[in-house]
């Protein structure tokens, strides 16, 4: 990146790349983010890596306190629990409303996802599938025109991802995916009750299967600069 480049550039573009890394579940919650680390991965200044830091700490991804320094965020259980209660009351009211006024050309276009989230899928593309899956319900609350449900999904989804790196899930990609099949079929067929009934499973599915288990990765093997 040009030196011309204004600080903020540098921030965002810092904060994003560490949010990459946590939604694509390479960043380990408990990863100690050292500045001086960062600073030279990125070659920025400790300044810009700092205010990445505490951008990421508004945000709810990172930790930080004066003794310890920066980590990627640890959620509890409650927590989780938490976060996931959240996405029940939201997204189960998001596709009842979606329900009544889906086009035939957003249904091609969620086809098409679902498209590339098979191929992901086939493929074995750990990183790929894993945005696409969570892509999936920032689309459904985008196809509403409404922005403001889609960045809060979307901040949703990023701690979902720390909460599935800590709490290892059995329940698969591929089950996910066809799940979400499930609800594009009854998005298309307009049946609201059983709308509910699938995002309902859907999210209990992935909650119920979450198990305790940190791991801890070296940072520059898994941040993409």
């Amino acid at each position: 990146m040009s030196s011309l480049s204004p600080p903020e550039s540098s921030t965002e573009r810092i904060a994003a790349s560490i949010t990459e890394a946590i939604v694509e579940r390479r960043l380990m919650p408990g990863t100690k983010l050292a500045e001086q680390k960062l600073a030279e991965i990125y070659g920025v200044s400790r300044t810009l890596v700092r205010q990445a830091l505490n951008q990421l700490s508004r945000d709810r991804l990172v930790t930080l306190t004066p003794a310890r320094g920066a980590y990627v965020a640890e959620p509890s259980v409650e927590e989780a629990r938490q976060v996931f209660a959240v996405r029940q009351m939201l997204e189960t009211q998001m596709l009842v409303s979606l329900s009544k006024s889906i086009s035939a050309a957003q249904i091609k276009q969620l086809r098409a996802h679902l498209k590339l989230e098979r191929a992901a899928i086939a493929r074995t593309d750990v990183s790929g599938r894993t945005r696409l899956l969570a892509d999936f319900h920032v689309l459904l609350a985008r196809m509403q025109g409404n922005e403001v449900l889609a960045q809060l999904l979307t901040e949703l989804l990023s701690r979902c991802s720390l909460i599935a790196l800590m709490y290892q899930s059995s329940h698969s990609a591929a089950e996910s995916q066809a799940e979400h099949e499930a609800i594009v079929d009854a998005l298309e067929a307009g049946d609201s009750r059983g709308l509910v009934k699938l995002m309902q499973a859907h999210l209990g599915n992935v909650e119920a299967n979450l198990r305790l288990k940190p791991r801890v990765q070296d940072l520059k093997a898994v941040l993409k600069t």
